[in-house]
């Protein structure tokens, strides 16, 4: 561990507990790699694009029909996109459904909500760069229900776009931040991210069991594993030896968990790659302004806000993000109680399991309306 680097980034030693797939899912590791996925593919990518309409759309077709393997390329960049914003989603959850959020990892918990929403930035500025129909309007959309913030909203979209329409600046402006400014942030993120969890113990696990009270005479029944804390005195007892059972629960990092992170990285380049060559990455007719599609819907990420924006603007476009941001922030400081920790839908948090839930719940269900059941005109439409 101390010679090599790539040893060192991990402890000498790990709890058993960190090591079951069962309760992490490995989805912390499956975001990062699919992040250095999308890290080797777009570089590899900005070999042959050009920010510029309509030499954009161009760049995709010649990846589609000339580049040597481009296909496959664009496909894996695109698939594995998709991918990290539902897998850093459901890391979210996975750590508030084992309360790994709690003291001593507040702060960490605070810079993961900041990954997923610089996840979904890097995910939305990508979306404009094919220049196609798909992506001219799913940006349009996009950018006008950022406009609907109070104050700042038009600011903020003519700070987006470069001006008060998508055109070359626009491109160019979410070129530019989704290759240089948005990735940048996001390595010194996780860098931080990593850190943490080496300084806040790894990961979080259950509570060790209470201190047991023994007889001091039968204290040598107990296995070498346990350790004498002292000696206390009670009122109606002899003297007593105060022991804590501590299993032998920690195992070498190397093979152990090393072992398990190269099995998890083979898995996903090869789940990515199948999927890169069997589904093609959509890419419709060259952008056109004057050619509106209907329904023109966001990126599939933000259906769910513009299904809440077609009954309130300020509502569903402000007050609900707003407020859902807010309160994933402050949570790890509102429930700071050590209770439920490492354990999968603990009994004692019952309430604020209930409560998360059924905000994931609606905000699934109202990405599937506005993805499956919503046609022109916003009407509602059977998929079938």
């Amino acid at each position: 561990m101390i010679s090599s680097f790539f040893l060192h980034l991990h402890p000498a030693k790990v709890r058993r507990h960190s090591l079951r797939f069962s309760y992490s899912l490995g989805l912390g590791l499956i975001s990062f790699y699919l992040f250095v996925i999308l890290i080797i593919t777009g570089l590899a990518l900005m070999l042959y694009y050009t920010p510029h309409p309509p030499e954009a759309y161009r760049s995709m077709k010649d990846l589609q029909f000339v580049v040597t393997f481009g296909r496959v390329l664009r496909n894996t960049h695109r698939w594995a996109a998709h991918a990290m914003v539902l897998t850093v989603f459901l890391h979210l959850c996975r750590v508030f459904f084992t309360g790994a959020y709690k003291p001593p990892r507040q702060f960490n918990w605070v810079v993961g909500v900041v990954l997923f929403l610089l996840t979904l930035g890097l995910s939305f500025t990508g979306y404009l760069l094919p220049w196609d129909q798909l992506a001219f309007w799913a940006i349009t959309v996009g950018t006008n229900i950022a406009a609907y913030a109070p104050v700042i909203g038009e600011r903020l979209k003519y700070l987006l776009l470069g001006g008060h329409v998508i055109g070359p600046g626009a491109l160019l402006r979410f070129y530019v931040l989704h290759c240089v400014i948005l990735p940048v942030g996001a390595l010194a993120l996780i860098a931080v991210h990593f850190w943490r969890v080496r300084k806040d113990g790894g990961l979080s696990a259950p509570a060790p069991p209470e201190p047991v009270a023994v007889e001091e005479g039968v204290a040598g029944q107990f296995p070498a594993s346990t350790k004498t804390y002292g000696l206390v005195a009670l009122a109606d007892r002899p003297a007593l030896a105060v022991q804590e059972i501590e299993p032998d629960d920690e195992v070498l990092s190397w093979p152990h968990l090393l072992f398990r992170e190269l099995l998890l990285l083979m898995v996903v380049l090869v789940a990515v790659h199948v999927v890169a060559l069997l589904f093609d990455a959509p890419l419709e007719e060259i952008a056109n302004p004057t050619r509106t599609p209907n329904p023109a819907k966001a990126p599939w990420y933000f259906l769910g806000l513009q299904e809440l924006v077609h009954y309130s603007a300020l509502f569903g476009g402000v007050v609900v993000p707003a407020l859902a941001v807010l309160a994933l922030l402050l949570l790890p400081y509102l429930d700071a109680t050590p209770r439920g920790v490492g354990v999968w839908f603990a009994r004692e948090r019952r309430v604020a399991n209930a409560v998360f839930a059924a905000a994931a719940i609606v905000a699934v269900v109202l990405t599937l309306i506005g993805t499956l059941f919503r046609g022109p005109n916003w009407h509602w439409v059977w998929p079938w």
